[in-house]
């Protein structure tokens, strides 16, 4: 587990600005004259440019660090956070220095910050029709898969102009180096509880915009973490959480994040709700697609994946199939199956299996139905005892 650092108050923020960069000198300049117009402390972090970018920035107050050869822009912004926090400072906004971000935007981000010291601040870029339908395309799609893997809605994965508290970047584990870094660090926060609060800033696609997103390898990865943290967030096994403890931030133990759980509005009806869908994949007579359904269904309705899972494997053969089959047969023949022989069972099996699929469209509802209404009383009865104790 990460060290962790103190946590700042209020009164204690304090903001460095971050320009990743990679071979962009063209704009750079021009980018970090209007940071330095709005907000006084600036930091470029080069990452392996073929020029080194001194140069291009002499005369203006701004801190320079350079990273060789080229490691990826999470890398960059990694080490921007590094720096930052040995200076003395609390968060850093990143914004990218090819020219698309509005730095007298800057204060937006400090204002949300201010208000929420340990959300990650994603700026939501205000698209029309001058951006290019690959950009509104990958916006759309990242926004869909994050909200599978967490359950959250959030309207611009995509966007590099951010501000991260250094707390929360040292304390989440993200192993991914470059652009792929963005996605799975909204991600994993998500997963460790802390806010993800937006703010609209306007983007220009205008100019001579060079970008070294490539089509190929960028793609490539994004795709094998995004395969990857949904399989993660499959698993009925909860991911790490933090609370302040002592002005430190520390992991949250098994039993703390289920009396949170209890204790957050709303949580009873989600937990029975996730149970009542776990009962309903698991007695749905669609072998395969149920399970597609369940993880599917928990991801985007930010449902309790152990609750999910568990209540599913309850309704493993064979009473659950059996009820199915009956309820099928009532449904066909009018009176129940009591003759079980090898020719009920056996010659008309595909009978049988029409009759399970047919009683399944009613059994799974009901089913889901009766167990929402347990798991919500129990819950209740649960949390009431909790405040009792408490």
């Amino acid at each position: 587990m990460p060290s962790m650092e103190t946590r700042q108050t209020a009164a204690q923020i304090t903001f460095l600005v971050v320009l990743p960069h990679y071979n962009h000198l063209k704009t750079l300049r021009t980018v970090a004259q209007q940071c330095l117009a709005v907000w006084p402390h600036v930091l470029v972090v080069d990452d392996g440019s073929a020029a080194f970018p001194d140069t291009c920035l002499q005369g203006l107050h701004v801190e320079l660090l350079r990273q060789t050869p080229n490691q990826g822009k999470g890398t960059a912004i990694k080490a921007g956070a590094a720096w930052a926090q040995e200076h003395g400072f609390s968060h850093i906004i990143t914004i990218d220095s090819d020219g698309q971000h509005d730095p007298q935007e800057i204060p937006l981000f400090i204002q949300a910050a201010t208000q929420n010291p340990q959300a990650l601040i994603l700026g939501v870029r205000k698209f029309d029709e001058t951006v290019p339908f690959g950009s509104r395309f990958g916006r759309k799609f990242g926004n869909f898969w994050v909200h599978v893997q967490t359950g959250k809605a959030v309207h611009d994965i995509q966007s590099g102009y951010r501000c991260y508290p250094i707390d929360l970047l040292n304390t989440l584990q993200v192993w991914s180096k470059r652009y792929a870094f963005e996605v799975e660090v909204v991600v994993r926060a998500l997963w460790a509880g802390f806010k993800v609060e937006e703010v609209p800033v306007s983007v220009s696609y205008t100019g001579e915009r060079v970008s070294h997103f490539s089509q190929w390898k960028d793609n490539l990865r994004l795709t094998v973490l995004n395969t990857y943290l949904t399989m993660r967030s499959m698993l009925p096994i909860a991911h790490r959480q933090y609370e302040e403890v002592a002005g430190a931030l520390v992991k949250k133990s098994y039993w703390q994040i289920l009396k949170d759980n209890l204790a957050t509005p709303g949580s009873v009806l989600r937990n029975a709700l996730s149970a009542a869908w776990g009962i309903f994949c698991g007695s749905i007579a669609f072998v395969g697609i149920r399970q597609v359904w369940l993880f599917w269904g928990a991801g985007w309705w930010n449902l309790n994946r152990l609750l999910c899972v568990g209540f599913e494997k309850l309704c493993i053969g064979p009473f659950i199939p059996a009820l199915c089959i009956e309820v099928g047969y009532f449904v066909r023949h009018g009176h129940w199956l009591t003759e079980f022989t090898l020719t009920t069972l056996g010659k008309q099996a595909l009978q049988r299996v029409w009759e399970w699929i047919l009683g399944s469209l009613l059994v799974a509802p009901c089913l889901a139905v009766i167990t929402f209404g347990i798991v919500a009383a129990l819950g209740w009865a649960f949390r009431r005892s909790l405040h009792e104790h408490a």
